[in-house]
């Protein structure tokens, strides 16, 4: 599909335009949500069952906290994920170098599943989750920008913020099958074969995302834009003859053409990973402990579900409201919105009351929402087409790594040494990181993906 729709065209091809669309828009909605389910899936387990499985020796504050470390060494990998995915994206197509990070994310999940646990085989087990966890960053920090730029280089320009909408959908959509996946096997085993046992299942059945992956290089066509930039380059090899001058890699080429958009990008996205980290993987830890809100793992993984359930129709609102009215004001106000929720989050929390839980779950991840949904669309548009995977990768990744990385963990020593409103501070700072960050960019909804 291209920029705009033309004028000319007959209500068949319209009609076919727009079921293409709408089946590389789900296609790229259940990528992206299996590829969440898998990482999410390590923030759940690392909440609840990693620090007893893989950390036995230390205590339960000191194994949380080593836990969410193996956590962190995921985003470790996204930047580097980003860098390796985004020089093939660019010169090889979104379409082959997505399939990989989805196969390298269906296998290393499978393998975490099967892994035998400190008990087992000592201190070689804590090592080998950590180089798993590593792969899975990896996977993560190729696949979205596979997904986001498959969606958005193939929409009108009209519609690149809702339909960048459905790549982002991913992420609640997989917080909802991790936390899901939890509940089913916790509510139909008992405490002891959950422990041992149980929590593999969820991780095993990540199998499914090698399937995907061939749906995807079987049915899906590369985008107009970048075989617009393929016809480009094969004109000027053409012109040039065997004096063709010799290209930089697109991941250099993006850093010495946009660093401050790069650096921009990932302040933006500071917010984003700060809040949802907290709401989705530390918040599981403080709300089942008895000096936080004292509820049952399930019912705190339920209120995570119902939060981001919500989570989904804001994302969708967001991005179409972008598409319309511009990117930053909607994601400015998400930020502001997000900090000043931080500090009801907890107070509901500690209540002990599910609905209320899930009113502080939700209004965090709703407001968040309204960053996350036109995101995707923002980051295309801040980048040529030339080196868009490596630009908008590395700006999304960078942000992980600042922001998510060690979100729970830092969380987790602000609870402990000082007091829980700390934690809302930091979720604070946060947002005001983010609406300085996107201040400083220029709008971008009006922008054409077909200038290189």
């Amino acid at each position: 599909m291209t920029e705009t729709t033309t004028a000319n065209e007959s209500p068949a091809e319209a009609a076919h335009l727009k079921a293409n669309m709408r089946k590389v828009a789900l296609t790229a909605l259940a990528g992206t949500s299996i590829e969440w389910y898998d990482f999410f899936l390590y923030a759940t387990a690392a909440a609840l069952v990693f620090p007893a499985a893989f950390f036995p020796e230390a205590t339960p504050t000191m194994g949380l906290i080593l836990s969410f470390g193996t956590f962190a060494f995921g985003f470790i990998a996204r930047p580097v994920g980003g860098i390796l995915f985004g020089h093939f994206g660019d010169r090889v197509g979104r379409k082959r170098t997505l399939v990989i990070a989805l196969v390298l994310m269906g296998v290393a999940s499978t393998m975490i599943g099967l892994l035998p646990t400190y008990a087992t085989i000592g201190i070689a087990a804590p090592i080998l989750l950590t180089l798993l966890r590593f792969a899975q960053g990896l996977a993560v920090g190729g696949q979205w920008g596979g997904a986001m730029l498959l969606v958005t280089e193939s929409a009108p320009a009209d519609k690149r913020g809702y339909y960048g909408a459905y790549a982002q959908a991913g992420a609640p959509v997989g917080v909802i099958l991790a936390n899901l996946a939890f509940i089913i096997i916790s509510a139909t085993v008992s405490e002891e074969f959950f422990q041992a046992w149980g929590w593999r299942i969820p991780f095993i059945s990540s199998v499914l995302l090698i399937g995907i992956s061939m749906y995807v290089q079987l049915n899906m066509e590369e985008t107009d834009a970048f075989k617009e930039l393929e016809e480009l380059k094969q004109k000027r090899l053409d012109e040039a003859g065997t004096h063709a001058p010799i290209r930089r890699s697109p991941v250099i080429e993006a850093l010495v053409k946009y660093p401050k958009r790069i650096a921009l990008a990932a302040g933006a996205f500071v917010s984003v990973q700060v809040n949802f980290y907290i709401l989705i993987g530390f918040i599981l830890a403080y709300g089942s402990d008895p000096n936080g809100g004292g509820m049952s793992r399930d019912t705190v993984l339920m209120a995570v579900l119902v939060a981001s359930a919500l989570q989904i129709p804001t994302q969708f609102w967001s991005s179409s409201y972008s598409d319309r009215h511009g990117r930053r004001g909607i994601f400015m106000l998400g930020a502001a919105l997000t900090g000043v929720a931080a500090f009801a989050l907890f107070p509901l929390v500690d209540t002990g009351n599910f609905w209320l839980s899930v009113l502080g779950i939700t209004a965090g991840l709703c407001f968040l929402g309204m960053m996350y949904g036109p995101q995707a669309a923002f980051f295309t548009e801040l980048f040529s087409t030339e080196v868009r995977y490596s630009g908008a990768s590395l700006g999304y990744q960078l942000g992980a790594i600042i922001g998510g990385a060690f979100a729970p963990t830092i969380a987790t020593i602000l609870w402990a040494e000082y007091s829980i409103i700390w934690v809302s501070a930091y979720m604070a700072f946060a947002s005001v990181v983010s609406i300085v960050s996107v201040a400083m960019l220029t709008e971008t909804y009006k922008t054409s993906l077909s200038d290189i």
